[in-house]
């Protein structure tokens, strides 16, 4: 099986006043004279390590079961900074979806030969890194095309910005959630219920006339339960 190529680097943003490491999955056979839609990870670091998702990509790939595809992982320097990136109420959220959308897509566009239009980039996380994913595509639309969501934490105020969205049409989303995610201890230490929340999401989105994918899988808040769920969301939103 031809396996990719993953490139580590790192970019200075504006935004955050940091330089921030990007690892570029580039598929087997990536040539300049192809166009790639491009899937964002936040969380970087753990779906390439407990995700594995540039070896499941390989197998794809080696299929002929998905398309040209580039995965930019976005990895945390620490639980503090990502906690503070990724919650809706944490004090950099906005700051990185403004890296996300006007740093690193642009960057992405200038440096590889992608599509450069919605449908061609999609967002993916697990836990508070989807919960970034959909609040990121909800402040920019017209950036993103997809969203891909494993078992992300919920809240009445994201119920609400999606009740409050109407761009419906905009993007897509794809949301797996766990059957024994009621009582997930977070890092601020409490437990807390992903599932309630995920389903009245899920609801929400067909009400109001989303294109959406969603899921209970068997298992708990953990990338056992995640992982074996990375082909599928693979195939499902990058399919030939």
């Amino acid at each position: 099986m031809n396996k990719g190529t993953l490139q580590d680097t790192t970019i200075y943003s504006k935004a955050l006043d940091e330089e921030i490491q990007l690892l570029i999955y580039l598929p087997p056979n990536y040539s300049p004279l192809y166009k790639y839609s491009v899937l964002i990870a936040s969380d970087g670091k753990d779906y390439f390590q407990l995700g594995r998702i540039s070896r499941v990509a390989d197998e794809l790939y080696d299929n002929q079961e998905i398309e040209n595809l580039i995965i930019v992982g976005v990895p945390y320097k620490s639980v503090k900074e990502r906690r503070s990136m990724y919650h809706p109420d944490g004090e950099k959220q906005l700051a990185y979806s403004r890296f996300i959308a006007q740093e690193l897509v642009p960057y992405i566009d200038e440096n590889y030969p992608t599509y450069q239009i919605g449908m061609g980039r999609a967002l993916i996380g697990d836990s508070l890194a989807g919960t970034i994913s959909l609040l990121t595509a909800l402040s920019y639309p017209n950036t993103f095309g997809k969203v891909i969501m494993h078992s992300p934490l919920i809240n009445e105020d994201i119920l609400e910005m999606v009740e409050n969205h109407k761009e419906v049409h905009a993007f897509s989303l794809y949301q797996v959630v766990g059957n024994q995610e009621t009582a997930v201890k977070t890092g601020d230490g409490l437990e807390t219920d992903f599932l309630t929340p995920n389903r009245k999401l899920h609801n929400l989105l067909l009400n109001k006339g989303f294109s959406t994918f969603y899921d209970e899988l068997e298992g708990d808040h953990t990338w056992k339960l995640w992982q074996p769920d990375i082909k599928r969301s693979l195939q499902n939103n990058f399919s030939l």
